[in-house]
């Protein structure tokens, strides 16, 4: 694991919170690559991605791919009974 990352598990699901977008798609990568040798999957269907960027010149974020697939963004999101909003409002 990356050491600016956060791995946060609950039942069956996982978030990666992480404050370098590199460092992010290192740790989907290295997800990815564990999953595939413990004969795991990830179902990118259900997998989304939001960013929240607090940086006043903020820039497109590229897309993540998940094997060959991409990952939804989306704006809002319910996290153990917390609703949040990329803008943090």
């Amino acid at each position: 694991m990356h050491s600016s990352n956060h791995i946060i598990k609950f039942t069956d699901d996982m978030t990666v919170v992480d404050t370098t977008e590199s460092a992010y798609r290192e740790e989907v990568q290295q997800l990815t690559v564990w999953c595939r040798a413990n004969n795991l999957s990830l179902n990118v269907d259900k997998t989304k991605e939001m960013v929240v960027d607090f940086r006043r010149a903020q820039s497109d974020h590229s897309p993540l791919f998940i094997e060959g697939s991409p990952v939804e963004i989306i704006k809002s999101t319910k996290f153990l009974g917390i609703h949040l909003v990329e803008n943090c409002t």
